[in-house]
């Protein structure tokens, strides 16, 4: 259990600091986003755990990157501004 645990969170890290490196001017301050990625992981994990009573690391795994990565993209913001059209054209 503790395996688990331990692997989820450094794959949830591991995630975090990859969104940040790969897309850092999309992403709140870091120290917001690495906790975000860790917390996803961890409840991913948990949540895997539970519904499926799964015993396989492989498949805790699935869930914990499934969560974690969907916890990051509430955090990203839009890449640009958005262009409106005027009412009157």
């Amino acid at each position: 259990m503790l395996l688990e645990a331990l692997s989820s969170a450094i794959l949830g890290l591991a995630l975090a600091w990859a969104a940040t490196r790969r897309l850092p001017h999309r992403f709140p301050a870091r120290a917001l986003v690495l906790p975000t990625g860790v917390a996803g992981s961890l409840f991913g994990a948990f949540l895997t755990h539970t519904a499926l009573d799964a015993v396989n690391l492989a498949t805790l795994l699935l869930g914990a990157v499934t969560v974690s990565v969907a916890s990051l993209s509430l955090l990203l913001r839009p890449a640009g501004r958005l262009r409106r059209r005027s009412a009157t054209a």
